[in-house]
């Protein structure tokens, strides 16, 4: 059984082999197949779509790959409004209200958090997002980081242990036991449902000497690393990061020339969170800095109670055109292509032969409308694995 979608007025295949030549891969008067199985079988122009099963008119709206959002946590229980409200009264952010999600996630059921994140996720997918990367990171202890992670793992395929979030308030006067704690005992309790480990690596949060030890547990357990780098001002996490490996430093507000020539002579994505510096009142990153060096750039959600609430991508994209010197262009292939690199997967961000068919029509004749028309619901419909989500 094969579908074929046609008479797209664009569609963005994310493959500079294809339409204009572009990183964008555009083709316009297009066409796409997908299979049964859910994967993209050929894309191209419509005069030359083969026949298919069934046929699907998109009646010249614009086609781009699923948003990939590589950075969200999801698995919470409380509400942290009013440390929001105080934001936008000029208290500055410094993360302390973490602790505060911490206790409500622990005194949670597990019923309670997982309707919440089954809630989050279909939020997310409404507004075109067909991949997510779930964390932990508000549990803070082994038995509410692991079932943290195997509630996220039974919704998404791409998990993230960070018992390293924050030292919590048991442990205040004794961080160098979390650590043991965090890249041993719960560690064990946590890696088999997890894909990543990640660390906090900023002042109020890990050194990079205790950073560096919760990596290489992790890195030794089988886990990809990754790292909360640069946030809250200049600090190791960006160098940290590239030195180990890790596929993403996430946040990257804060760099020098050194930690800019380091992403770019790297595989590290730095991964851009607008929404937390249009929540927080930070500085913005400079992605046009970072792109012009030559660095990879993702950009994703943050999606949590505290910094950034919102589940938006394509918020995230308008903010970055607006905010971070990025072009449209750009900032689709970073929320899609780029995410994907992130992760290290090559089989989503992408509509071409061999990738999921995670697809989003756009009511709309360009993707460029996504930041040209922000806050306006453009996802017309959404498809994940080659199907309608029911």
């Amino acid at each position: 059984m094969t579908t074929l979608l046609d008479r797209i007025g664009s569609l963005v295949t994310n493959d500079p082999s294809y339409g204009d030549g572009s990183p964008l891969g555009r083709l316009t008067d297009a066409a796409l197949v997908v299979d049964a199985g859910g994967s993209v079988v050929w894309a191209g122009e419509s005069r030359n779509a083969p026949a298919a099963d069934a046929y699907v008119d998109v009646s010249g709206r614009c086609v781009i790959p699923g948003f990939v959002d590589s950075h969200a946590h999801l698995v919470f229980a409380g509400d942290r409004s009013a440390e929001f409200a105080a934001r936008m009264s000029g208290q500055p952010y410094e993360a302390g209200g973490i602790r505060t999600t911490v206790r409500h996630t622990r005194a949670a059921t597990d019923e309670a958090l997982e309707a919440n994140l089954v809630r989050l996720l279909a939020e997310m997918r409404r507004q075109g997002t067909t991949t997510v990367e779930v964390k932990s990171g508000y549990g803070l202890t082994a038995r509410d980081e692991s079932r943290a992670l195997a509630l996220a793992a039974r919704h998404c395929d791409e998990t993230t242990y960070l018992g390293a979030h924050i030292v919590p308030a048991e442990y205040e006067d004794d961080p160098a036991g979390y650590v043991d704690l965090v890249s041993g005992p719960m560690l064990e309790a946590c890696r088999t449902y997890a894909r990543w480990i990640d660390v906090f690596c900023e002042t109020g949060a890990f050194d990079r000497d205790a950073s560096r030890a919760v990596l290489d547990a992790g890195v030794r357990s089988g886990l990809g690393a990754r790292v909360h780098a640069n946030q809250l001002g200049h600090g190791p996490g960006v160098q940290l990061a590239c030195e180990a490996g890790a596929a993403s430093a996430d946040h990257c507000t804060f760099l020098d020339d050194a930690d800019v020539a380091a992403l770019a002579g790297s595989q590290t994505v730095a991964t851009l969170l607008p929404g937390v510096e249009f929540s927080t009142r930070s500085p913005y990153p400079d992605a046009r800095r970072l792109l012009a060096a030559g660095a990879t750039v993702a950009l994703a959600s943050d999606c949590n109670p505290g910094s950034c609430f919102t589940s938006s991508m394509p918020f995230c994209i308008a903010l970055a055109v607006r905010e971070m010197g990025m072009t449209p262009d750009e900032a689709l292939w970073s929320a899609t292509a780029g995410g994907a690199a992130a992760l290290r997967r090559t089989d989503v961000g992408r509509l071409t032969p061999g990738a999921r068919a995670d697809l989003v029509v756009l009511d709309a004749p360009s993707h460029v409308h996504l930041a040209y028309r922000p806050g306006v619901p453009l996802v017309a419909d959404v498809w994940k694995s080659g199907h309608r989500p029911s």
